[in-house]
């Protein structure tokens, strides 16, 4: 279990559930019990399965549940993914934060899945990874839907290792300043990531000692030509303007990592929804 899950499905039950669910309460009886079906209603990357019996769990331990996928599977239009059986009344209550949770990190995983395929296809080894575009709180929970999409991960933080950006240079003066401050204080460990807009930027990265060099929106005619002045003397990251029409024309040769925000912060939302069969839906 991811950490500091609980703590996040308690947040998303008490905005949902604080007064309990008063129509539920209504209709049905303490001991009225049913059984319910979660279905993916589209074809899907699952993620955030057992997140979501956690939920139904954390709102009421008596309620059982089935597994029938596992995060990271290709589910299709119809597939039940998740049986469910317990008191009427939690299965309700805690139906929509269930569903929240999946369709969440199923988008993400989906989306995901097709950056993976799209660099495979490439054949040069580059890798797809997310950045620090989260939602708030929800970072780890997304960051693993990136990997059960078969994409990787950046920093997960400001204190993974050092990545010098614009404003840094900005305020310290200059590309090499910012390089010599940065690695007089980080760990012997650290790598050393900085941004570059231009060649001339890129020149003065590889004069620096920068291990990893960004190359921040740039043309694939300047990625080629800045991968050919890095040769492989570092490595290479490209950051913006990349998505699934044209990450073909970035896939090049010598680029090591591309960065897509929008695996995180622009994934669609995946389809699900969870059925009680009554005495009608049985017949059929």
């Amino acid at each position: 279990m991811l950490p500091r899950i609980d703590t996040l499905i308690d947040l998303a039950l008490e905005e949902d559930a604080a007064f309990g669910d008063i129509t539920s309460q209504a209709i049905f009886p303490p001991d009225h019990v049913s059984k319910a079906q979660i279905l993916a209603r589209g074809d899907m990357v699952i993620c955030g399965l057992e997140i979501a019996a956690r939920v139904f769990h954390r709102l009421d331990p008596a309620v059982k549940i089935e597994l029938g996928a596992n995060d990271g599977d290709l589910a299709y239009a119809g597939s039940v993914i998740l049986r469910a059986e317990g008191p009427t009344i939690s299965l309700l209550t805690a139906e929509r934060t269930a569903l929240n949770f999946l369709q969440r990190l199923s988008g993400i995983a989906t989306i995901a899945r097709k950056y993976a395929n799209a660099a495979a296809n490439a054949g040069t080894g580059v890798r797809i990874v997310d950045t620090r575009k989260t939602t708030p709180g929800w970072r780890a929970l997304e960051k693993y839907a990136v990997r059960c999409g078969g994409c990787f991960n950046h920093r997960s933080s400001l204190g993974e290792h050092v990545l010098i950006k614009e404003n840094h240079i900005m305020a310290a003066g200059s590309l090499t300043k910012a390089v010599k401050l940065a690695r007089e204080y980080a760990p012997h460990s650290a790598k050393i990531e900085v941004e570059t807009e231009t060649l001339d930027d890129v020149a003065e990265a590889l004069q620096a000692g920068a291990e990893v060099i960004m190359l921040d929106n740039m043309t694939p005619s300047l990625i080629r030509q800045a991968v050919a002045m890095i040769d492989k003397a570092a490595a290479v990251e490209i950051s913006g303007g990349v998505n699934l029409d044209n990450i073909a024309d970035y896939t090049l040769p010598g680029v090591d990592v591309i960065s897509v925000g929008a695996l995180t912060h622009s994934a669609p939302a995946a389809d699900f929804s969870m059925i009680i069969p009554g005495p009608e839906r049985d017949k059929r």
